[in-house]
């Protein structure tokens, strides 16, 4: 099983966390997208990152990789076993994709000016979120789920665009600490991820 995905691409990383969580033999290969590896367009034609082979199965979109490879390696489970529950994780990931990573998308493609209010709008919204962060351990739960693995991406990645909500806020930087210093977020860093550690969460 391979796992291919850009060193930087905020959905790819949530892709590997999950393979670090599970510690599970699947070979992990940063790839250029301006070069991607010889017939990978042939199997993805529109290269959504990451790209899941396994023997005979191609998987591609972050979320959906992200179920598979839960399923696919049920120990220790992300996601709640009662379907209502996990139909809410399923709806929460949704509503982050939308609310959080929509914006992370502007501020990352959008002129100055566009890109300046969807960092002011992203903060503004992590902050009113601020309660939901500290009301478990993790988010909106007592365990480790995929939700985390979604949320640690775009958490990591906020600090070198100018966003200050995991410091002014208590409960999202705890929230954060802890997300930083499990051995599997730690082991999906890539090289280039790691220098985006402005606040030296890797001392």
């Amino acid at each position: 099983m391979t796992l291919l995905c850009p060193p930087t691409e905020v959905r790819g990383h949530g892709a590997r966390i999950v393979v670090r969580e599970k510690d599970v033999d699947v070979d992990i290969e940063l790839v250029d997208p301006a070069h991607p590896p010889s017939g990978l367009s042939e199997l993805n034609p529109g290269l959504i990152w990451p790209t899941l082979l396994d023997r005979d199965v191609v998987l591609y979109e972050s979320r959906i990789v992200m179920e598979y490879l839960d399923e696919r390696f049920p120990h220790p489970p992300l996601n709640p076993m009662d379907p209502v529950a996990r139909a809410k994780a399923r709806l929460l990931i949704y509503r982050i994709d939308r609310d959080w990573y929509g914006l992370l998308s502007e501020i990352d493609g959008a002129n100055e000016k566009k890109s300046g209010k969807s960092r002011k709008l992203l903060n503004e919204k992590l902050l009113a979120a601020g309660p939901l962060f500290a009301a478990h351990p993790f988010f909106l739960s007592d365990e480790f789920s995929l939700v985390d693995c979604v949320l640690a991406p775009l958490l990591w990645r906020l600090p070198a665009l100018g966003i200050n909500a995991p410091v002014v806020s208590d409960a999202i930087a705890g929230y954060a600490r802890r997300i930083f210093g499990r051995e599997s977020f730690l082991l999906s860093l890539s090289d280039q991820e790691r220098e985006m550690d402005v606040l030296g969460y890797l001392r």
